[in-house]
């Protein structure tokens, strides 16, 4: 297994923190990186730690460049902005992270509409609805211009074949695609495939640096070459362009070769986690579903605030969100801590 002892330190009244997968902390590798690498001004082109991520990353993911951002969300947005023009309209799911947790700056900053398609279960959106959608060739409605993809979504890998047909009904229409990818890595992990096959299904593909793989901030955006000065145009538009960001191109120089193959560490022990809950399925009607890194743990409506009050008090920092909880496995998890957060949850169900 993975030995996360390099870990920072963290407070010795937190047990564990289930949160998200975003608050790790860097591990003393990746500091000793990020204080021993060589800079420059990025905004001028030359800080050779950020070059050297650009292009390690454009070939991990097979496409012809890639640009660092301070976040994923504005990387999601530099590519919209890159695909569509003022009055243009985007297809996405109605639970995708660029529709629902991205204060809809397409529409804000760059007068771009959202046409939200149905969510299925299974993260996916279907070919039919992505068809019906596009808006006619009609001056009553905005252009039709991207599809916009996710993966993982919530948790859950979708397939290379899925995202392929998804594409391909997007470009029977002539629209672009964009893949928000944020744990792309996850999903590679998950299906067992190369990264570049995910990709390669969009134009355009974002990857977090600041989730599973453990760097303090960041994201790559990576397509054509043709888009990079349209992308790089965009990013200092909306405020992204920085100087001397080779300190944190070096945590995820450092991420990219240390902590891509231990997301399946994280995806053990979110089964792990799910397993040794599975029993109040059985005997307190308990809803409990296991992706990738990710628990839902759907508790009666009654025991949501006690049990989330319980889980703070007793050290576990988790997301209160309803009906079901969200508890994500990382890199500042191991074993013990599952061990300990699952005796805090049954502890609770003890005095019920």
């Amino acid at each position: 297994m993975y030995d996360n002892s390099d870990m920072v330190n963290r407070s010795n009244s937190l047990k564990g923190d289930f949160r998200s997968d975003t608050v790790t902390q860097p591990t003393e590798g990746m500091l000793q990186a990020m204080a021993s690498t060589p800079v420059g001004d990025d905004v001028y082109g030359d800080d050779p730690s950020v070059n050297e991520l650009q292009a390690r990353f454009a070939a991990l993911v097979g496409k012809e460049m890639s640009v660092f951002f301070p976040s994923g969300t504005q990387s999601n947005l530099a590519a919209i902005l890159t695909h569509c023009g003022r009055g243009s309209d985007l297809l996405v799911g109605n639970k995708y992270h660029t529709y629902v947790f991205e204060a809809g700056g397409a529409s804000v900053l760059g007068g771009i509409s959202f046409t939200p398609l149905p969510t299925e279960e299974d993260g996916s959106i279907s070919n039919e609805s992505i068809a019906s959608h596009v808006k006619p060739d009609d001056p009553h409605f905005p252009e039709t211009r991207l599809l916009c993809l996710e993966n993982t979504v919530s948790g859950n890998a979708l397939t290379v074949d899925v995202l392929k047909e998804n594409a391909a009904t997007a470009r029977k229409f002539g629209l672009g695609v964009h893949l928000d990818g944020a744990r792309l890595f996850n999903a590679a992990i998950e299906l067992n495939v190369n990264p570049i096959e995910i990709a390669n299904i969009a134009d355009t593909v974002s990857v977090c640096l600041s989730k599973g793989l453990g760097a303090p901030v960041g994201t790559l955006l990576a397509g054509p070459s043709r888009l990079e000065r349209s992308i790089k145009r965009n990013r200092k538009i909306l405020g992204g362009g920085m100087r001397q960001s080779g300190y944190l191109a070096a945590a995820g120089l450092y991420a990219l070769d240390n902590h891509v193959n231990r997301l399946a560490e994280d995806h053990y022990r979110a089964r792990l986690l799910a397993d040794s809950l599975e029993d109040l399925a059985e005997r307190r009607g308990v809803g409990i579903i296991q992706k990738t890194n990710m628990v839902f743990f759907e508790p009666h409506p009654n025991d949501h605030q006690p049990l989330l009050d319980h889980l703070r008090s007793d050290g576990f920092l988790v997301t209160g969100k309803k009906p079901a909880f969200r508890f994500v496995t990382h890199l500042g998890i191991d074993d013990r801590d599952v061990e300990m957060f699952v005796y805090s949850i049954k502890n609770f169900y003890k005095g019920k």
